[in-house]
């Protein structure tokens, strides 16, 4: 399984980490240099799913706590093959909207509220993600970040070849013309069809005696997000949004021996290692010590005192940003 390469700056796995944490950064890096990939996660989940999506800084944390001693695999769940199972179940982009609504104002991810043209269906946007899988293998995770980001905060249709495109043109280094053009080969349709199958085999799980699980096209399916963490043999669920601390808990178990990276003092620390970019609710997640609560004011103050000296940019997305290192 392959962690994240978006995730990391280029010189290693660990780069990025700052001067001021240069002494526990060594200890960190010789240790999990003893134990890569300790843990081997699985993460269930749909490019246009709005729960999957407000998931997001938690999975961050996790990547910035550990680093490569766990290993991510992203397996798609597909929660509609046509636009017309939507309009069958009441949904009209108007009632999107409205729940685009709730979701950013209780979980703090960009949202933009303006109704597309027509409800659309997640199954191309998750093919263009197992496409991606295929052709430019661990380049997934930064399409299904940049069709998240597209299925939130654009009008888009995304069940649409030409707004898939459109919506991965602007991902450094991405083959969008061979990843589109693969979206209905027999290859990318068969291991989108393996996904689908796997995100079914919820029935009887963990997940689904907490009521995380769904069964809206036959058999019982991981909900977004889902994550699976696997050791030796053992397997701990944390099914449908969990918070951090219940993924944090699952790798407490299966691994007590792995380091854990305390939040930086500021900002850039995490610009540094996540080059491709961070939202206010992540960096203020990732800032929390301990239960803390995420505190988006302070991040965003922070935030604002690196662009106003030069070392971070924000680009409007949706009703928030996305922060970058200069």
């Amino acid at each position: 399984m392959a962690a994240d390469p978006g995730s990391y700056v280029p010189g290693g796995p660990f780069g990025g980490v700052p001067r001021a944490m240069e002494v526990d950064a060594a200890a960190f890096r010789a240790s999990t240099l003893r134990s890569m990939s300790s843990i081997e996660v699985t993460v269930f989940s749909d490019p246009g799913c709005p729960w999957g999506y407000s998931d997001e800084p938690m999975i961050r944390v996790l990547r910035w706590r550990y680093a490569d001693q766990l290993s991510y695999r992203l397996v798609m769940i597909g929660l509609t093959e046509r636009h017309e199972q939507y309009v069958e179940r009441g949904y009209t982009p108007l009632t999107m909207a409205h729940a685009y609504m709730r979701f950013r104002d209780t979980y703090g991810m960009p949202f933009s509220i303006t109704p597309r043209a027509r409800v659309a269906a997640t199954s191309l946007a998750c093919r263009a993600v197992v496409a991606a899988r295929l052709t430019q293998p661990g380049r997934e995770w930064d399409v299904f970040r940049a069709l998240q980001y597209a299925w939130f905060t654009t009008p888009l249709v995304l069940d649409e070849a030409d707004a898939i495109a459109t919506a991965l043109g602007p991902v450094p280094g991405l083959d969008v013309q061979a990843i589109v053009s693969r979206l209905e080969s027999a290859e990318v349709v068969a291991a989108y069809e393996a996904d689908r199958a796997e995100s079914r085999t919820a029935a009887g799980s963990p997940s689904d005696m907490q009521g995380k699980t769904a069964q809206s096209d036959g058999p019982v399916r991981y909900t977004a997000a889902s994550l699976i963490f696997e050791k030796d043999g053992k397997r701990l669920e944390a099914g449908g949004f969990q918070p951090v601390q219940v993924y944090d808990n699952c790798v407490a178990n299966l691994d007590p021996t792995l380091r854990r990276l305390a939040p930086p003092e500021t900002p850039l620390p995490l610009l540094e290692r996540f080059r491709d970019g961070l939202t206010t609710i992540e960096i203020a997640f990732l800032l929390a010590q301990g239960n803390d609560a995420p505190d988006t004011f302070a991040a965003e103050r922070a935030l604002l005192e690196l662009v106003f000296a030069g070392r971070a940019t924000r680009t409007q997305l949706g009703n928030d940003a996305v922060w970058r290192l200069a």
